[in-house]
């Protein structure tokens, strides 16, 4: 599989293409980088430097990609972060060339707008795009369940609720929805990941830790992407997923680190262990 990864990078650490590239990769892909920003370090230490790349610059790196006669050979487009509508609209226009020139290519939206505790951190106006332009063009979407009550409008308090939310996310859309990070009232120890689409609705349930390093829902992204296309499995696709980014979080409580420990969990990542099975809710 080739994919176009349109994403910001950090040198330190794993986040946007720092986390979805090395995986990707792992697991036998060829991926084309394409950078939004190159930071030393992610935003979350509250300094950072190095440049956040102008739109007309990253659709530069996507011109000179056609002029190589590439981007029809790509299966996937994915994307995270978006500093600004305009580089959204950079990426609409990637994944349009990519599907002109290739119909079977998919694209694979991560819709980062904020997450629970910390509510909306995107800048004005990104949330709005992404639920209003770039939803109906993704075939397949990643939110937490933060991210998918804010692009439906609704508060998801069961497996019902989120599997009707996913729905009406796919009737605008997607074919495919993974919710990730979901919580349900009173229950404090675990958390599932949900998978929708038309073959069914999938619930795949882990322990909580206590972690929260920045990252991990790029790379269950890129995870979610490649397996769900090597297998076309939304249900093996969740369980996979969900075991290699458990083991990498492991890995990482287990260091006492801040970032995501990929490159020691590498082998849970490229042989992911089967720990979790995923039950069907419909």
């Amino acid at each position: 599989m080739k994919v176009l990864s349109i994403q910001s990078s950090v040198a330190y650490g794993h986040v946007g293409n720092s986390a979805a590239v090395f995986p990707l990769q792992r697991l036998g892909h060829e991926v084309w980088p394409v950078l939004t920003v190159h930071f030393s370090n992610h935003t979350g230490y509250g300094d950072w430097r190095g440049p956040l790349l102008a739109p007309a610059d990253v659709r530069e790196v996507i011109v000179g990609l056609a002029d190589r006669g590439v981007l029809g050979t790509a299966d996937a487009v994915l994307s995270g972060y978006l500093g600004d509508p305009a580089m959204g609209h950079v990426v609409l226009d990637a994944v349009a060339q990519v599907k002109e020139l290739s119909p079977g290519a998919v694209y694979c939206c991560d819709p980062v707008i904020g997450d629970v505790g910390r509510g909306i951190f995107v800048r004005p106006g990104i949330p709005e795009f992404l639920r209003d332009e770039v939803v109906p063009r993704a075939d397949i979407l990643t939110p937490n369940q933060f991210e998918l009550d804010f692009l439906t409008g609704r508060t998801t308090t069961s497996p019902e609720e989120v599997v009707a939310a996913a729905d009406q996310l796919r009737e605008r859309g997607p074919r495919h929805v993974l919710v990730t990070s979901v919580r349900y009232p009173g229950v404090d120890d675990t958390l599932d990941v949900v998978a929708v689409s038309d073959e069914g609705a999938w619930s795949v349930t882990t322990p909580l830790l206590p972690i929260t390093p920045s990252g991990g829902g790029d790379l269950t992204a890129a995870l979610y992407l490649a397996h769900l296309l090597d297998t076309g499995s939304p249900a093996i696709a969740a369980e996979r997923t969900t075991s290699s980014v458990f083991a990498v979080l492991e890995a990482t409580l287990a260091a006492g680190a801040r970032e995501l420990q990929i490159v020691a969990a590498q082998d849970a990542i490229a042989h992911p262990p089967a720990r979790f099975a995923a039950r069907r809710l419909r």
